[in-house]
């Protein structure tokens, strides 16, 4: 990213979805709890990011919406920016555990990011034992999806630890001017009359093209076909429920050489392993809980990145989903894998992802006011059972203020009836795994987790893949909780493991 980088002024529908979807007990922000070596003065952080905010231009402006929804909201700097509304210090308990961590992550993560500002903010949490200091970090959906989240993350880490100086702007940061209402309210009403016409004009380009007509409604029908048999409800767990506002978090790492490991021996994608994984770990935690799981599958919603090569770099979303339907009842994890396989396969082979995309295609042209009054009852309920996100992060070290960072766990939103949500992401040669929930809703967590990280061993030992022992060049401290077996939990061995799924 740059000062000069091209961003949209208006935001999409789809970027504007997740301001109308969100409720006061389901924000729709995302984020990360990254863990460095050493104590990060917050100092230094402060001038870090001083530094380089011309490089993140968005971090200098909020969402400002025109009057009677005449269109979707705009990036407009904010004249009262000032990183003191972004950036504060937590200094914990001496000593503070991983444990106690994750609940002062989720306590930061919980509550919506104010509106009057940019929507973003980090946390820096001192105290934590083994010296080390934790970064929360949340910034609101509408901005980024994990793809251009994860390029948003780069800009702000460095790739040494000791890089040379952030060059300087070329010229001093002057705020623009919020346009005043009524401008705003022409500019949107002019845009989405702009936007009627070619639409207008594509329809009439369409009836001289009769390919054309042919192929779209191809696409249509495929869409259709593909969205349908979703429209039935999914099978009914103890996490669908109406979400509240609290949440708890578990997570976990394990060596990516490993899961490759797995993939190589027993086909299939590193997405086909994680959804087994979680498959497995899903229904041992259903039959905990008393849920016949013979033949039991398990709707999942997995974001797909859409963003094609010339999008790299930009931000806001461009995502698509997938709706597997994952067997949670198949207890050797072999047989689960090649039941993964071919559902995913099949999905891949119906096109689904870009049947949605098709369909989010055609909503773009229906005026702001009715994607409003669609999001006032927030996210639906009743489409799948859980979220899953896996988003590809720098498999190479990274550092703040010449302090290496030691791991980077996804925090993932809640919505709807949704009491469960998954992420995943690669870092420096591993995979971390973070689940959220509501926990009125699935108070043991780190049960599901500990079932997670045991259907990753069973899985890798039934793969006959051995223990990934490479030394992580460059750490100076081991990763808490290398356990005998190879999988790595972030929890004293007495206590259960903290793990969680994901997919994607």
């Amino acid at each position: 990213m740059s000062d000069d980088a091209k961003l949209t002024r208006r935001m999409s529908a789809e970027d504007a979805w997740f301001l109308y979807f969100e409720k006061p007990d389901a924000p729709l922000h995302i984020g990360s709890v990254g863990i460095f070596e050493g104590t990060v003065p917050f100092d230094d952080i402060y001038q870090s990011m001083a530094a380089r905010m011309h490089l993140i231009p968005r971090y200098r402006q909020k969402a400002v919406m025109p009057p009677l929804f005449a269109g979707h909201p705009t990036w407009e700097d904010d004249p009262n920016f000032s990183l003191d509304r972004h950036l504060r210090v937590i200094e914990a308990p001496p000593g503070t555990n991983d444990r106690q961590l994750r609940a002062i992550a989720c306590e930061i993560f919980a509550p919506m990011l104010p509106r009057d500002r940019p929507l973003w903010d980090i946390t820096l949490v001192h105290g934590l034992e083994g010296d080390r200091t934790a970064f929360v970090s949340r910034v609101h959906h509408c901005l980024v999806d994990g793809v251009s989240g994860i390029e948003l993350l780069l800009a702000t880490l460095d790739l040494t630890p000791n890089p040379e100086p952030t060059p300087p702007p070329k010229e001093p940061w002057r705020p623009q001017p919020v346009p005043d209402p009524l401008t705003a309210w022409a500019d949107a009403m002019f845009e989405q009359a702009n936007k009627n016409v070619q639409a207008f004009t594509q329809w009439q380009n369409n009836l001289l093209d009769p390919r054309g007509q042919m192929r779209s409604m191809t696409d249509f029908t495929r869409a259709m076909q593909s969205v349908l048999p979703n429209l039935r409800p999914p099978a009914h767990t103890p996490w669908n429920k109406p979400i509240g506002g609290r949440r708890d978090v578990a997570w976990t790492h394990m060596s990516f050489q490993e899961v490759r490991g797995i993939r190589g021996k027993l086909g299939g994608t590193v997405n086909d392993v994680m959804l087994t994984i979680i498959g497995g770990a899903l229904g041992r935690y259903l039959d905990a809980h008393g849920v016949k799981t013979d033949g039991m599958r398990i709707r999942l919603m997995i974001p797909v990145n859409v963003r094609s090569d010339s999008e790299k770099g930009a931000l806001g979303n461009r995502v698509s989903m997938m709706l597997p339907n994952i067997p949670v009842g198949i207890a050797d994890p072999v047989d689960r894998l090649e039941a993964v396989r071919g559902e995913m396969e099949t999905l891949k082979a119906r096109n689904q992802a870009d049947a949605f995309e098709s369909l989010r295609r055609l909503s773009e042209n229906l005026p702001a006011a009715y994607h409003v009054l669609a999001g006032m009852g927030g996210v639906p309920s009743g489409g799948a059972n859980l979220v899953c996100t896996n988003v590809p992060g720098p498999m190479i070290p990274l550092y703040s203020v010449g302090h290496r960072m030691l791991a980077h766990y996804p925090l993932v939103p809640l919505a709807g009836d949704m009491g469960i949500g998954v992420g995943i992401t690669s870092f420096d040669k591993a995979l971390y795994l973070g689940v959220m929930c509501d926990p009125n809703i699935v108070e043991d967590i780190d049960l599901m987790g500990g079932f997670c990280a045991d259907e990753f061993r069973r899985l890798r030992e039934a793969a006959d893949v051995p223990v990934d022992d490479l030394p992580q060049i460059g750490t100076r401290q081991k990763r808490n909780g290398a356990s005998q077996n190879g999988a790595h939990v972030d929890a004293p061995a007495a206590e259960p493991v903290e793990a969680s799924s994901t997919a994607g």
